[in-house]
């Protein structure tokens, strides 16, 4: 699962970091810095195991990994509107594109690849980088908030789908239609994510007191959790367990909570044998009579965990994993350290820290090997320049009917490869061919 630090403007006072995620089924970790970016693996507790490393481009504030391939996405503020796609272990440049205005946020899965402006989404096939759509009719995303499915088989996008209240539009990047509208939240949107296989998406507003599960598409509300009823927080990553048990959401507080999605039954019941289990009972029959804010605040689960931070009011986010067989949370800041906790998925409670890691010393880069649990496919790259199928002025704004920039816009270059290319380091993703014609440019080799 991916999360990113996408919420807040990137670097800020004191922070190390600019930006920082997890890849989408949390077995690395990208960071982002003034200097350039990491990738690291995320196979053990005691080693945290650089992948690569790169300065090439200076003060990265999106990076993003495609699974455990070579396939890495990368934006730069000295270059905000252009995204650079590059396969890492050839240290070659796949091809790079612009847009009409500052790139907020990336996601991709095995099929699409979505890029995120204030008031556009541009949807990609990820085999050949072909436009596939842009939605222009959103209202105005200033943090980029999006979501895409990491089940390339479903590929659901979500979004916000207004200024004023938590509504999300639920949209299919296959059919390229929109599917429904949930009405999540009476705030704005703070968060949004779905769980591995696309079946469920979660949503938190800025409130961030509640967070609700809907089920996917048809957006019924499934689950309600209270994160807290005190004081307003603000949500910075909101993140399902891969196996969609748990929900982790991380904030500017020094709490991370971490929600069971248990299943639902009717049966009812046995009677209780106890006077404590009997008011129980009777408690929760009142609520049926009760205002339905009231009802619902009473039929809320509390957090099933929780994992306490030394720190509080830095940019975070969080992710469930199994490493080394066991579950662990995973807690990145910004001031460039990962926190590594154990997680007892039976009983819960306080998840107990046992490593500590810095991600701006740490570790020898790997190339041929990454100390990965999982084992790696053979990985082959033919470089040769290419050219995108013709982009459509209805389609993208800022562009001729014959694919070329009108005045005043930067003409992309796009550099791709003509033979298969494994991006992937797993059986499940097949090989990919980025090849469309044939133009000028040219192919960064190392």
């Amino acid at each position: 699962m991916e999360a990113e630090a996408a919420e807040s403007p990137p670097g800020g006072v004191g922070a190390a970091l600019s930006c920082f995620s997890f890849n989408q089924d949390c077995t690395s970790l990208a960071i982002g810095t003034k200097a350039g970016y990491k990738l690291f693996s995320l196979s053990s507790v005691e080693h945290l195991d650089q992948v690569h490393g790169s300065n090439e481009i200076p003060d990265v504030y999106i990076v993003e990994r495609l699974f455990s391939s070579s396939l890495v996405v990368v934006v730069s503020h000295s270059k905000p509107r252009q995204m650079n796609v590059y396969h890492f272990k050839k240290g070659t440049e796949i091809c790079n594109y612009s847009y009409s205005s500052n790139i907020l946020s990336i996601r991709l899965n095995r099929q699409r690849l979505l890029v995120c402006l204030e008031e556009a989404i541009y949807i990609h096939n990820i085999k050949d980088m072909k436009l596939l759509k842009t939605i222009l009719d959103i209202p105005a995303n200033p943090t980029g908030l999006c979501a895409l499915s990491i089940n390339h088989s479903n590929s659901y996008v979500a979004y916000p789908g207004s200024l004023t209240t938590g509504e999300i539009v639920l949209y299919d990047g296959h059919s390229l239609k929109t599917v429904c509208t949930i009405a999540a939240h009476e705030g704005t949107l703070a968060a949004i994510a779905f769980n591995a296989l696309g079946s469920k998406l979660a949503s938190a507003s800025e409130k961030g007191t509640v967070i609700r599960v809907f089920s996917v598409p048809d957006g019924q509300k499934l689950y309600e959790f209270r994160r807290g009823m005190k004081r307003y927080v603000t949500i910075s990553s909101l993140v399902f367990s891969m196996d969609s048990q748990f929900l982790c959401a991380s904030s500017n507080t020094e709490t991370v909570h971490i929600f069971k999605l248990e299943h639902l039954t009717n049966s009812r019941p046995e009677e209780p044998s106890t006077w404590t289990g009997y008011m129980g009972k009777m408690f929760m029959a009142a609520s049926n009579y009760l205002p339905t804010q009231v009802s619902d605040m009473m039929n809320q689960d509390r957090a099933f965990a929780t994992g306490r931070l030394n720190f509080s009011g830095q940019r975070n986010i969080c992710t469930l994993s199994t490493i080394q067989k066991l579950p662990r949370l995973l807690v990145a800041s910004s001031d460039g350290h990962l926190y590594i906790y154990n997680l007892d998925p039976q009983d819960g409670g306080e998840c107990v820290l046992i490593k500590t890691h810095s991600l701006l010393s740490s570790g020898t880069t790997e190339e041929n090997k990454e100390n990965d649990l999982r084992p790696s496919l053979p990985q082959s790259y033919a470089a040769t320049v290419a050219r995108p199928s013709t982009w459509s002025a209805s389609t993208v704004p800022g562009y001729s009917e014959d694919g070329g920039a009108l005045r005043g816009e930067i003409i992309p270059e796009h550099e791709f490869a003509t033979g298969p290319v494994c991006l992937d380091d797993e059986n499940e993703f097949p090989p990919i061919n980025l090849c469309r014609g044939s133009q000028k440019g040219k192919t960064k080799q190392s």
